[in-house]
């Protein structure tokens, strides 16, 4: 990474696949500000979370200059971007990954990739954005409020010390503003469904659908549920200050603190 250039470096990934409209919206939408390099998985990789590959060799196909993708999870395809040197010609100003085929609000932000592919930047040092977008109208309006976001965030104050790390979702249709959020909580099914494949071996599918979200006032689903886009800053730390006490109980006398 040693090309020097004064046009920011933009680094995209997504869950969806290196084919997918999203990203090509997404491409598209900030092609005009910096120069945009592709490194995304080689198809759909929703809801790997924040794994990463180490049990075999990952595979690199170039499709054109600066589109790559790797037969990995989001994460991978960041950390290769970052410390392969062919991909990248310096350290990405930002990263940007989406734009998913599908809202990521609540707790869908522990199990996206989507989100999860901005995290593996963020824990790097470097600002990312995940955008995620209702798909049932092919990302139209969805392209014009990206590109206006990233412009505002390669432009925002830098806060020391601490990496920028935002969750966007977009809702249905032309949104109606935007709000700034915090991660609200979403119940999903607890469905285990068990099948047999022809040859009479036992499988399952595990999930489901929705059941019931936690649309309280400031909230990512509540303002989609509005109608509005939803813009989250999200944390780094995981420690739980609330329960150091309890924390000291479990360590008993053998805690050092």
């Amino acid at each position: 990474m040693s090309e020097r250039s004064d046009r920011p470096v933009i680094l995209l990934t997504n869950d969806d696949g290196v084919q997918a409209r999203g990203l090509q919206v997404l491409r598209t939408a900030v092609a005009a500000l910096g120069r945009v390099i592709v490194v995304a998985p080689t198809r759909e990789q929703s809801a790997s979370s924040h794994s990463i590959t180490i049990d075999r060799p990952l595979r690199h196909v170039q499709h054109e200059p600066d589109v790559h993708s790797i037969d990995g999870t989001p994460a991978d395809c960041i950390y290769l971007a970052l410390f392969e040197r062919r991909f990248l010609p310096r350290r990405p100003d930002v990263v940007l990954s989406g734009i998913n085929h599908g809202p990521n609000i609540g707790t869908s932000v522990f199990y996206s990739g989507t989100v999860a592919g901005a995290r593996e930047a963020a824990m790097r040092g470097i600002p990312a954005i995940a955008f995620s977008a209702y798909a049932d109208d092919d990302f139209k309006g969805v392209g014009d409020l990206v590109t206006q976001f990233t412009g505002r965030f390669l432009q925002a104050a830098r806060i020391p010390g601490a990496a920028l790390l935002l969750n966007v979702n977009f809702p249905k249709g032309t949104p109606l503003g935007v709000r700034v959020t915090r991660v609200g909580r979403q119940i999903y099914e607890e469905s285990v469904i068990p099948r047999h494949d022809p040859g009479g071996r036992e499988y399952f599918w595990i999930g489901g659908r929705v059941t019931e979200g936690a649309e309280c006032e400031g909230t990512d689903a509540h303002a989609i549920s509005l109608g509005y886009a939803s813009v989250t800053p999200l944390a780094l730390e995981a420690t739980n200050p609330e329960h150091w006490v309890v924390a000291g109980e479990v360590a008993g006398s053998q805690n050092g603190a």
